[in-house]
């Protein structure tokens, strides 16, 4: 398999059990890797044949913006499901960090990879 890659996606949104998390944006920090079949799209030159990593990114920032999880690792798990179900690709990696979370880390986060049949 192909592999697409959505690198240092920086978005705000509310993540935390503290108090103050509840309230006030923070920083988001998500990447992803899509594996995809991408020759048809190679052969055709037509993004009805390609995974669409515009409208992949729109619906990321839109879900994002709109959560308010608690836990990063049920933000994580819903970006993998988005990806998976509504653009049908086969399996994904979706990382995501906060950044300055915790002192003396530059960032701290998840990492998972899904497949189709985790979401059947």
């Amino acid at each position: 398999m192909d592999k697409i890659i959505i690198r240092d996606l920086l978005l705000r949104g509310i993540i935390g059990i503290n108090p103050d998390e509840r309230v006030k944006l923070q920083d988001i920090l998500i990447n992803m890797v899509i594996w995809a079949d991408i020759r048809q799209a190679a052969n055709s030159d037509a993004i009805d044949d390609a995974v669409d990593y515009k409208s992949i990114t729109k619906r990321v920032i839109q879900h994002v913006e709109a959560s308010s999880d608690f836990l990063v690792e049920r933000l994580v798990t819903d970006l993998a499901r988005i990806v998976i179900t509504e653009f049908g690709v086969e399996r994904v990696m979706v990382r995501v960090e906060k950044p300055g979370a915790l002192r003396f880390a530059e960032s701290v986060g998840i990492e998972i990879e899904r497949t189709r049949a985790d979401f059947e």
